[in-house]
């Protein structure tokens, strides 16, 4: 099976499924939005104005979702920060995607000692303590966006790897591997030209089920402030600033909670929607 067929049998009934759907126009719109929008404004996203600070939604000075303790737009400051949220939900799950799919592939097909070696070493690292070896990143090195990605990126992946590993542990016992095997072809062209495309399915199922994982987990450590740093945002550090204005100032929580939320909707339908078409008993 080509790489081509195979986005094909995902692409095509994917298209006919309304939640699917739904989902996919919600994100990209959202997408669009977080882009485009802050263009739009006339403010931006540092500019502090005290005299104007925790002003209510208003459509005065533009200020449509209000603003913060300093007077910052929070229209502005919550859109920059679904862009940070998104780009890393995406580079975390790239890097899921890429590592963990190889390296689950590569354990599961030559298996034996390889095999043992590799997921030992998966083991090991599901038994770090993950909170304490972001705190350790976080010392060592200066905080920054790059280390998010990294500190997301280095735990993210494990559970893509044995996923694929099991698949792959089923699909190089199938005839068209003991075919490819005869007319000579090399470990490696087996992997990337027959086993993982057979895997696609199961693999962006998944994939769209760790995006939300990366996002809470960057909220996560945005809201303990080891993730994003002033003066950039991402819905972390909003939603953790509108905690402490949460009486005060309502609406500096709901707006980036409820952005937030409706992400994690769309992407955990997105999941179940494909989970659903990927499971022969639903299509009964």
């Amino acid at each position: 099976m080509s790489w081509v067929i195979a986005l094909r049998r995902i692409v095509a009934p994917a298209s006919s499924n309304r939640l699917i759907v739904f989902s996919v126009t919600m994100l990209v719109a959202i997408t669009i939005l977080a882009i485009a929008g802050p263009l739009l404004s006339p403010h931006s996203h540092f500019a502090t104005n005290l005299d104007g600070r925790l002003q209510l939604p208003t459509l005065a000075g533009w200020h449509l979702f209000g603003t913060d303790e300093l007077g910052r737009d929070l229209f502005v400051r919550t859109l920059q920060g679904t862009r940070v949220t998104l780009l890393v939900a995406i580079v975390a799950s790239a890097v899921s995607f890429v590592i963990g799919v190889s390296y689950g592939a590569i354990a599961g097909f030559v298996g034996g000692k390889t095999d043992a070696i590799m997921m030992r070493i998966v083991d090991v690292m599901y038994a770090l303590p993950y909170i304490f070896f972001v705190i350790l990143l976080m010392v060592v090195f200066e905080r920054s966006l790059v280390l998010v990605f990294i500190a997301i990126g280095a735990v993210n992946w494990l559970d893509m790897a044995r996923i694929v590993r099991g698949q792959t542990m089923s699909l190089r016992e199938k005839e068209f591997v003991d075919a490819a095997r005869l007319f000579g072809v090399s470990r490696t062209a087996i992997i990337f030209r027959h086993i993982l495309p057979n895997l696609l399915g199961t693999v962006v199922v998944y994939l769209t089920l760790t995006i939300p994982q990366a996002i809470l987990m960057e909220s996560f450590l945005s809201f303990l402030g080891l993730g994003v740093q002033e003066p950039d945002a991402s819905l972390g550090t909003l939603v953790n600033a509108g905690v402490g204005q949460m009486e005060q100032a309502p609406w500096m929580l709901l707006v980036p909670a409820t952005l937030l939320a409706l992400m994690l909707f769309c992407f955990n339908f997105l999941g179940d929607g494909l989970r659903d078409l990927a499971d022969p008993r639903k299509q009964k």
